[in-house]
């Protein structure tokens, strides 16, 4: 029933095993480029996105969401991180209490609330963005190099998406 409502997408149980498939095959690219650099192409908010694209059979994966929203979660992040944290790391911990500690739960707090209302504001709306803010505003890749390799890395993810969808048009018929 929830496919027969307006802005739900479409659900298709028969399907399992190639949504897992392809959402696994479109970190090929991005696994590679991590295992042959031993940079952060990889980060656990591509996982989710993976998801959405191998999953969500709608319209609402849109380059401009994806990537857009992708792109403001990084900036939100950054501002965060170094208007709030600059130098600290959720992993390790810091203690209980600690000023570091409070530190970066205000970024991430801020991070979140820039990159909701970034998104809002440019129709850019991408659910794993959040995820991508808090990695960069706990201080987990919080470098403009390591922001850049996120953003690569969800522009290479999209792109072979991209492709994907084209060659299993191509099969289906």
């Amino acid at each position: 029933m929830r496919g027969l409502l307006p802005g739900w997408a479409r659900y298709e149980p028969s399907r399992p095993l190639v949504d897992a498939a392809y959402a696994g095959a479109l970190l090929v690219v991005t696994g590679g480029l991590t295992w042959a650099t031993g940079e952060a192409f990889v980060f656990p908010s591509l996982g989710p996105t993976a998801y959405l694209l191998a999953t969500v059979h709608t319209e609402i994966q849109t380059a401009r969401r994806v990537i857009g929203g992708h792109l403001i979660g990084i900036v939100a992040g950054l501002v965060a991180y170094h208007a709030l944290a600059s130098g600290a790391s959720i992993v390790p911990a810091s203690p209980a209490y600690s000023i570091e500690q409070l530190r970066l739960v205000a970024s991430a707090v801020l991070s979140v609330t820039l990159t909701t209302a970034g998104m809002r504001t440019t129709g850019t709306e991408h659910a794993p963005a959040c995820a991508t803010t808090l990695i960069v505003s706990l201080g987990l890749l919080s470098t403009l190099v390591e922001a850049t390799f996120v953003f690569v890395s969800v522009c290479l993810l999209y792109a072979v998406h991209l492709g994907g969808k084209r060659a299993l048009g191509a099969v289906a018929g």
